[in-house]
C-alpha cells in the first residue's frame, strides 16, 4: 500500500509489503495551521477568480448534444474475429501454405524426424516419408486489441459522420497431431500421438466510412447510434508449426518447387489483400461540455476478409469489437457556436 505526502510526491507508506521502498523516518510533523487569507494580496484575488470561475460553469446552460462541429477521437478496444477465416491457417493440402509439403520433404523432414527420434517420440518410423498426420488443426483467433484514430463532423440536429483508422494485429492458434507409430492412422488414446501447434500472424488495417445519430439522455449522457462502410488491408505476417519443441515456417517463399534440401526462397509475396463490408454500432457517450465526450461502445461488422488463393467466394464473416473511445471537440476549422 502506498501513500501519497503532502507535497505531492509518491512515497511508499510505512505498511508497504515489500515491493516498494519502506520509510524508516518518522512522518514529516504537520505544519502550524495558516490563515486562509495571510500573506500576499495574489491568494485572495486567486480565490476570487477561482470562486468566480466556478459559478460560471456551473451557471452555464448544458448543450443539447456534447459534440458539435469538428472533432478528433482515439479509440482502443477488444476485437474478436471470426474463426471462419483462421482457417486459412490450418495447413490442409488445398492451402497456400501446407504441413505436409514441409514435414514430408527433403529440406526439412528429416530434421524433424531426427529431432522427434534423439527425443524419444517415435517407435518404429524409420525416416521421415513414413511419418503421418493423424489429423488437422481446427484453428480460431485469440482475442485481439484494437488501437485507432479519426475524425468526425456532428451537426446541432444530432447527426454526424466519421472517418476512422483502426489497427490490430491477430494470432490465430491450433493444434494437430502427429502418429509416433509407423502403420498408425488415428487417433487412440494419449500416447499414440504428438501434440504439435500450429501458429499463424497477420496484420489489419480497418477504414470506416460511417453516419451517426446521437440521442440526448439525462445526466449529461448520450446515445450515439452509427452505421456505414468498411475496407480493410490483411497482411499474413508468420506461419509456423511447432513439432518437439522446434518452430517451423510453412509459408510459402518457395514458388511451386519441391522442398529439396539447400532450396532457395523467393521474396514473399503477402498472402492477404483487400477487403470490404459495413458495419452497425451503439455507444453509450458521457458529454463534457466545451471539452468532448467519453464513449464506451460496440461495434459489429460484416465484411470480406480476402486471404489470395484461398476464400475469394466465401471470404464474409461476422466479426466484433467493443471500444473506448474519446472525442476531443474544444476546437474546429469551420467554427461553432
Amino acid at each position: 500500500m502506498h501513500s501519497l505526502t503532502l507535497t505531492g510526491i509518491w512515497e511508499p507508506s510505512s505498511s508497504d509489503d515489500g515491493e516498494g521502498r519502506v520509510s524508516k523516518d518518522d512522518p514529516p510533523s504537520r505544519p502550524a495551521s495558516v490563515p486562509l487569507f495571510a500573506g500576499s494580496p495574489f491568494r485572495v484575488l486567486v480565490f476570487l477568480l477561482f470562486v468566480a470561475l466556478t459559478g460560471e460553469i456551473l451557471a452555464s446552460p448544458p448543450p443539447r448534444y456534447g459534440l458539435s462541429g469538428l472533432s478528433a477521437f482515439v479509440d482502443a478496444g477488444l476485437l474478436i474475429p471470426n474463426a471462419k477465416q483462421a482457417i486459412f491457417y490450418d495447413g490442409r493440402p488445398d492451402r497456400p501454405n501446407t504441413i505436409d509439403r514441409v514435414l514430408h520433404s527433403e529440406a526439412y523432414g528429416h530434421q524433424i524426424w531426427s529431432s522427434l527420434k534423439n527425443q524419444g517420440y517415435l517407435q518404429g518410423v524409420g525416416s521421415y516419408s513414413e511419418i503421418t498426420l493423424a489429423d488437422y488443426p481446427e484453428m480460431y483467433y485469440k482475442l485481439s486489441y484494437q488501437i485507432g484514430l479519426g475524425f468526425r463532423y456532428d451537426y446541432d440536429n444530432g447527426l454526424g459522420w466519421m472517418l476512422r483508422f483502426d489497427y490490430s494485429t491477430l494470432t490465430a492458434a491450433g493444434i494437430f497431431h502427429i502418429n509416433n507409430t509407423a502403420g498408425a492412422t488415428v487417433l487412440t488414446n494419449q500416447d499414440s500421438y504428438i501434440n504439435c501447434n500450429m501458429v499463424g500472424r497477420e496484420n489489419r488495417i480497418y477504414i470506416d466510412l460511417g453516419l451517426l445519430k446521437r440521442v440526448r439522455l439525462a445526466g449529461g449522457m448520450e446515445l450515439e447510434l452509427s452505421a456505414g462502410f468498411n475496407f480493410n488491408n490483411t497482411k499474413v505476417k508468420e506461419h509456423q508449426m511447432q513439432i518437439g519443441g522446434q518452430n517451423y515456417s510453412i509459408l510459402d517463399v518457395w514458388g511451386s518447387n519441391n522442398l529439396y534440401s539447400g532450396i532457395g526462397t523467393y521474396e514473399y509475396i503477402n498472402q492477404g489483400g483487400i477487403g470490404y463490408g459495413c458495419f452497425g454500432g451503439v455507444a453509450l457517450c458521457y458529454a463534457i461540455a466545451t471539452v468532448g465526450s467519453v464513449d464506451l461502445g460496440y461495434d459489429c461488422y460484416y465484411t470480406k476478409t480476402v486471404y489470395r488463393d484461398f476464400n475469394e467466394s466465401d471470404a464474409f464473416a461476422l466479426q466484433h469489437v467493443v471500444f473506448l473511445r474519446v472525442n476531443v471537440n474544444n476546437f474546429s476549422f469551420f467554427g461553432k457556436d
